[in-house]
């Protein structure tokens, strides 16, 4: 398999932890250890102070797998598989396409969903959006191939923020239902949604041959708990998955795993901190967009927690990238990241700094 930098992750490793603001995280405020553990029980206190440092299941914590499977209603723990996130979409990739095949993959996208099959030999098909990044359903059968093997869809999307109506969520079930293809669902954003109303059915629960995959590094906070899950009704699918993780991580990490209970079981505070970030960070952006809508056109999200700006400068984006972490110490992701032509740079507003380093910029383009 020949795969291709992974662009994003390249310039993460640059500059989130030498740049002192980051204008461009993908996740929710981080929560820390003793926060976390302040909403544990007793008897999850006591398990988590007493814990055996051994191996783990390699499906996952039973009971890790019962709160996970509570997320859905069609899928039982023995249809969720434990994975570190990025780790679910290589086994999946690696297991449900094969060269000669194609697939249609929403783009600009996270690198990792079409580059792995690409590496495979598999021809891929990028979805695209219009202006307002909205992802039209009716040009998938424009994008359709005799071959076609696999739909890779992510909602709330990063990095537009766009997030499918239940209507067009439909449409594009009923497409690969009808096609009979694998649907590969990244909904590593749910539970981001602003209104309730806004939360699509899950893709594994509406469709036999759709794998969701998610976990805890965006909606929850815990992106360094490296705990994720591919949860899917098809069994030939699961047996591959299992037997592929033999091959990568073999089990996950004992500590990892109770946190992860830890977290689940206070899902609905731990979401309920995380909205509130994101909400108060949305009416600063509200603010800022409109005293700099000589610099920015943005399209306000309706879940998620990242943002797809276009710049209205004279300088290309990459530049402006160049000048804020060099002068200001401020990185922001320009759209070469995402192989996505124009002016568009990702903004994320789950931190808490968020303002903080808005405020760099605003002030950066008042200077010049």
């Amino acid at each position: 398999m020949q795969l291709k930098p992974f662009k994003l992750e390249r310039y993460f490793a640059q500059y989130e932890f030498s740049a002192p603001y980051l204008l461009s995280p993908s996740d929710c405020e981080p929560l820390t250890i003793p926060e976390l553990i302040s909403f544990a029980s007793d008897e999850r206190r006591q398990q988590w102070e007493t814990l055996w440092l051994g191996y783990t299941e390699s499906q996952g914590h039973p009971e890790l797998l019962s709160l996970i499977s509570d997320l859905y209603t069609q899928i039982t723990p023995q249809q969720v598989m434990t994975a570190v996130p990025e780790e679910g979409i290589f086994i999946a990739m690696n297991t449900l396409v094969n060269a000669g095949e194609h697939m249609i993959v929403m783009h600009p996208g996270y690198q990792s969903l079409y580059e792995i099959a690409e590496g495979r030999g598999v021809e891929v098909s990028f979805w695209q959006p219009s202006s307002q990044w909205r992802f039209d359903p009716d040009a998938l059968e424009t994008l359709r191939q005799d071959n076609t093997c696999m739909l890779v869809v992510n909602t709330p999307h990063n990095p537009t923020g766009a997030h499918f109506t239940a209507e067009e969520w439909e449409t594009i079930i009923a497409f690969a239902q009808k096609h009979d293809l694998w649907l590969f669902a990244d909904e590593m954003y749910r539970y981001s949604e602003y209104d309730d109303n806004d939360r699509l059915v899950v893709a594994c629960d509406a469709y036999e041959k759709a794998i969701s995959l998610s976990g805890l590094s965006k909606s929850f906070a815990l992106p360094g708990l490296r705990v994720g899950w591919l949860a899917t009704q098809h069994q030939e699918a699961f047996k591959r998955f299992a037997m592929f993780k033999d091959y990568t991580t073999i089990c996950g990490s004992a500590p990892s795993e109770m946190l992860a209970i830890i977290a689940l079981e206070a899902k609905s505070a731990i979401l309920e901190r995380n909205l509130a970030i994101i909400s108060d960070n949305l009416s600063v952006l509200d603010d800022f967009f409109q005293t700099h809508d000589k610099h920015f056109k943005w399209i306000r999200p309706k879940a998620g927690t990242i943002t797809f700006v276009d710049y209205l400068g004279d300088e290309s984006i990459q530049e402006l990238a160049d000048n804020l972490v060099e002068s200001e110490g401020l990185m922001i992701l320009p759209a070469s990241v995402y192989d996505y032509q124009g002016n568009y740079f990702r903004l994320g507003f789950g931190r808490r700094n968020m303002p903080e380093a808005l405020q760099l910029l605003g002030d950066y383009l008042t200077e010049k």
